[in-house]
C-alpha cells in the first residue's frame, strides 16, 4: 500500500502523546509551556526529516528523478545531458589597414548581449572579417545578418560599429530534465541493437540542440540510411549548414561500417489553415493559432500526413472556442518526401 506522509500537525500530536504517557500528570498542551514548546520543536525536525525521505524516495528511480540525480542515473546508462553551445557567426569591422582586433574584444548587441572576437584580426583594404562567439550560450543571442554590434572598449584604428555578415551556427540551450529522461527512457526500454533505426535516432538526438529525428532506411538505395531532424529550440527550426555537418560527423563515427548515412535536413512545406470560428474575438483566435503552432510542434514529421480531423480537433481545443467550420485545407495534407508539414498562414473568414 502506499505510504502517507504525515502532517506537521499529526506529528506534533503524536510528540505530545509520548510526552503525555511518558510523563504521568503532564500536559504538553498547555501554550507556551517547555512541553508545547520541546512538542513542536520535535514535530518540525521529524516533518523535515520526512520530507527528506520523501525527496529520496522520487530521486531513487529514473522516472521520477530529476536534476543532478536524473544526470546521475542517465550517466550509468551512458547519457550525458546535452550541453548549452552559443551562437557564432562572422561580422565586417572596418578602420585603418594594419590594425589588429585581438582575440577576446568583446561586442555588444543593442539589446546587451554580448559577443567575443575569437581569433585576432587584421585590417587590411579598409576592412576585416572577425569570428565572433557569445558570451552567453542559447537561442536568445543568435546572429542575424545586417545586425549592427558596437565594440565594448574601443581598439585604436577601428572603428566602434562591426556588421554581422554571416552566421555559422545557431545556439541552444542546455538540455532540459524533460527530455534527458524521455532519452533515457528510451535507452532503457530499447537496447541498441547494433544499427537498428532506434539506434540511429538515439545517436542523432544525443547531439546538441536535436530534438526530434527521424530515420529512413534504403533513403538513397541499398546500405543507406536517412537522418533528418530538427531544432525545436529555435525560432526557425530546420538545422543549419554547420548543424548538419556537425551531426554527419557524429554519426559517422558510430555507424555500423556497412552503413551510408545521409544527414540532410527537411524542407518546410507550410499549410495555410482558412476556417470561421465563434466567437470571433482576439483571445479566441490568438488560443487557436497557439494550439495549432503546438500541434504542428508535436505531429509533423517529413512526408508524414497532416490529417485534416485532427486539425479540426486542435481548433476545438483552444481556450473559447464554441465552434468553427475549417474551409482549408478541404483534404488531408501529405508532403513529398523530405518535406516536413509547416504551419502557414492562419486566416479567419
Amino acid at each position: 500500500m502506499p505510504f502517507n506522509r504525515p502532517t506537521l500537525s499529526d506529528l506534533i500530536a503524536r510528540t505530545r502523546g509520548d510526552i503525555d504517557t511518558r510523563l504521568p500528570g503532564a500536559d504538553s498542551t498547555l501554550r507556551h509551556s517547555v512541553l508545547d514548546v520541546l512538542a513542536r520543536m520535535h514535530g518540525g525536525a521529524v516533518s523535515g526529516i520526512y520530507g527528506y525521505l520523501d525527496f529520496l524516495a522520487k530521486q531513487i528511480l529514473p522516472d521520477t528523478a530529476d536534476g543532478d540525480f536524473l544526470a546521475r542515473h542517465a550517466s550509468i546508462w551512458g547519457i550525458r545531458r546535452k550541453a548549452a553551445v552559443a551562437a557564432t557567426g562572422t561580422a565586417t569591422a572596418t578602420g585603418v589597414n594594419g590594425t589588429a582586433i585581438p582575440a577576446g574584444t568583446q561586442a555588444v548587441r543593442i539589446d546587451g548581449q554580448v559577443y567575443k572576437v575569437t581569433a585576432t584580426a587584421t585590417i587590411a583594404g579598409g576592412t576585416a572579417v572577425v569570428a565572433l562567439e557569445a558570451v552567453d550560450a542559447g537561442p536568445q543571442a543568435d546572429l542575424t545578418i545586417g545586425t549592427v554590434l558596437t565594440l565594448s572598449s574601443a581598439v585604436v584604428g577601428v572603428n566602434a560599429a562591426l556588421t554581422v555578415s554571416a552566421v555559422a551556427t545557431a545556439g541552444t540551450l542546455e538540455e532540459d530534465d524533460a527530455s534527458l529522461l524521455a532519452r533515457l527512457l528510451d535507452r532503457i526500454r530499447t537496447p541498441p541493437r547494433g544499427g537498428s533505426s532506434n539506434d540511429y535516432r538515439a545517436w542523432a538526438l544525443a547531439q546538441a540542440g536535436v530534438t526530434r529525428a527521424w530515420i529512413y532506411p534504403g533513403w538513397m538505395g541499398a546500405g543507406t540510411v536517412g537522418v533528418a531532424f530538427v531544432m525545436d529550440q529555435r525560432e526557425n527550426i530546420i538545422p543549419l549548414t554547420a548543424d548538419i555537418e556537425a551531426v554527419q560527423a557524429a554519426l559517422d563515427a558510430l555507424r555500423p561500417v556497412t552503413a551510408e548515412v545521409v544527414v540532410f535536413a527537411p524542407t518546410p512545406a507550410p499549410l495555410d489553415i482558412v476556417l470561421r470560428v465563434a466567437p470571433s474575438t482576439s483571445a479566441v483566435r490568438a488560443a487557436i493559432e497557439a494550439e495549432l503552432a503546438d500541434f504542428f510542434a508535436r505531429d509533423a514529421e517529413p512526408g508524414g500526413t497532416i490529417y485534416r480531423s485532427r486539425l479540426s480537433e486542435t481548433i476545438s481545443l483552444a481556450a473559447g472556442e464554441f465552434s468553427h467550420t475549417l474551409e482549408l485545407p478541404d483534404a488531408d495534407f501529405t508532403p513529398a518526401p523530405g518535406e516536413i508539414p509547416a504551419l502557414g498562414t492562419v486566416t479567419f473568414v
